[in-house]
């Protein structure tokens, strides 16, 4: 027997500063494959509820291949490789970088480039208190209530240790889908661009240039389909031409945009159909 869900949800009004969107998935005899985790202007928390997630590479190189029952990814600039064996469900929780000091009590900087068991950072128990709360609900809206209650029990609102001049560029760049020039982005809030990329970077892990770069990327990647033409999209997107489109995407997913398509438009949790929330992200 085949099983191919999924499931997307909003958090409760109250989480939204910190999480953008939920996403669940369960998959049954679907064939197996090798995923790409690409770079996005949000962490990455996943929560199995069945196998573990079994990473086959980092983005950042370093790190050893592994297996988690709860990973928590920062902000990186190039794909995971994620092996897919034809069995897996969970759901993948889109965490706002600036959101990260309230709800795991750490600036997303620490957790630049990393993939880390949700352990690490929350403790053996609270982990597993959250696993069990989302694999004793029986279906996906409960599962996503049973997180907002999960993700609200742990938020320490220290959301106010993030000064406002670094809310507000994090707010700007997925505005303009990170096509605003960082002297510009500066000039607003009256720093040097050298100061706020520094107080950028603590708290993101990505500098402006850096984070300006994934925001438009991964707007080009959730507007790509199979119908799209490439030059609309660059121009679209803000690249310089299609050139410069195709770069970005050997760059950041290691693989042309064509080769993307062609190995995980249909992969549930990159399938496009929820743009430009909060922005640009869906």
């Amino acid at each position: 027997m085949v099983v191919d869900e999924s499931a997307w949800a909003r958090p409760s009004a109250a989480l939204r500063p910190y999480v953008a969107h939920y996403a669940g998935w369960r998959q049954v005899g679907v064939p197996s494959v090798t995923h790409r985790g690409l770079p996005s202007p949000y962490l990455t928390l996943v929560l199995t509820l069945d196998d573990p997630l079994v990473v086959r590479a980092h983005p950042d190189r370093r790190q050893t291949p592994g297996r988690y029952d709860a990973l928590v990814g920062g902000l990186h600039l190039t794909p995971a490789l994620i092996a897919h064996g034809g069995r897996q469900s969970g759901v993948q929780v889109a965490v706002h970088p600036l959101g990260c000091r309230a709800l795991f009590g750490l600036p997303a900087g620490e957790l630049a480039g990393l993939d880390l068991e949700l352990a690490d950072v929350l403790g053996a128990l609270s982990a597993e208190e959250v696993r069990e709360r989302l694999r004793a609900a029986p279906h996906w809206p409960g599962r996503f209530a049973a997180l907002d209650a999960a993700l609200l029990a742990l938020a320490r609102r220290a959301a106010a240790e993030v000064h406002p001049d670094v809310i507000h560029a994090f707010g700007r760049l997925l505005a303009t889908g990170g096509n605003l020039p960082v002297r510009e982005l500066a000039g607003e809030v009256g720093w040097s661009p050298r100061h706020l990329t520094d107080r950028f970077r603590v708290e993101t892990g990505l500098g402006l240039k850096e984070a300006a770069r994934v925001v438009r990327f991964d707007r080009a990647r959730r507007r790509l389909t199979p119908r799209t033409r490439l030059a609309d999209l660059a121009a679209d997107a803000g690249y310089y031409d299609q050139a410069h489109l195709n770069r970005e995407f050997r760059a950041m997913a290691g693989c042309s945009p064509s080769r993307w398509l062609a190995d995980e438009f249909t992969f549930v949790q990159d399938r496009p159909g929820r743009r430009d929330e909060d922005g640009s992200h869906g």
